[in-house]
């Protein structure tokens, strides 16, 4: 029986990080090819090339470019996008990643979170589009949510109950098909409802 070659692209400037990592995957998942890119234009081909089910990608390589790489999330909406993390990265950034793996942690933690995105599809695949807009309150809800606001701090900023925040939430879900904070942080940017710049 042929089992599925499982993706993977680390993209990192570290090859002893990628090394690591490698190492650690082959040993958990017998049918993955890893691919080692040095920054985002490397990504993309290997992207282009394979059809990556996972990015394992350094947020510092795209300090500066998150437009770009929202729009690159945009276009390939089968792969999922872990950050690796080994310094301080500012939690908008992180926001728009499904996943972070930390340096620090084990074999194991890291293999139970790629062998759990490997068992989940992506906020934006086969996204369908709705014919109902999300209502200018419920875009209030999302700009406050996404910007890592919890249930009782939207209703206090909003001057509305709990339970109509919650009520929102599950809107603004079946409106867009999205229920994680990370992939409705990538649908507001790419809708222009918010910026990453004031994030």
């Amino acid at each position: 029986m042929n089992r599925k070659i499982v993706n993977i692209i680390i993209c990192e400037t570290s090859h002893i990080i990628f090394e690591g990592l490698t190492r650690i995957l082959n040993n958990s998942i017998n049918t993955c090819a890893i691919h080692f890119a040095n920054n985002m234009n490397e990504m993309q081909q290997l992207n282009l090339r394979y059809n990556a089910d996972i990015v394992i990608l350094n947020p510092v390589l795209i300090q500066n470019i998150t437009k770009d790489f929202l729009s690159i999330q945009k276009e390939f909406t089968t792969t999922h996008w872990l950050g690796i993390v080994y310094n301080h990265i500012d939690q908008p950034l992180l926001s728009l990643f499904e996943g972070i793996i930390y340096i620090n942690e084990s074999p194991g933690e890291i293999n139970a979170l790629i062998k759990k995105m490997l068992t989940i599809e992506n906020p934006l695949h086969n996204q369908i589009p709705q014919n109902e807009t999300l209502s200018e309150r419920e875009i209030e809800v999302l700009k406050l949510l996404v910007n890592g606001n919890a249930n009782k701090e939207i209703a206090d900023k909003l001057n509305i109950s709990i339970n109509t925040v919650i009520t929102h939430r599950k809107n603004i879900s079946q409106k867009t098909g999205i229920k994680s904070v990370s992939g409705l942080t990538i649908y507001a940017v790419v809708n222009n409802y918010i910026s990453v710049d004031t994030m």
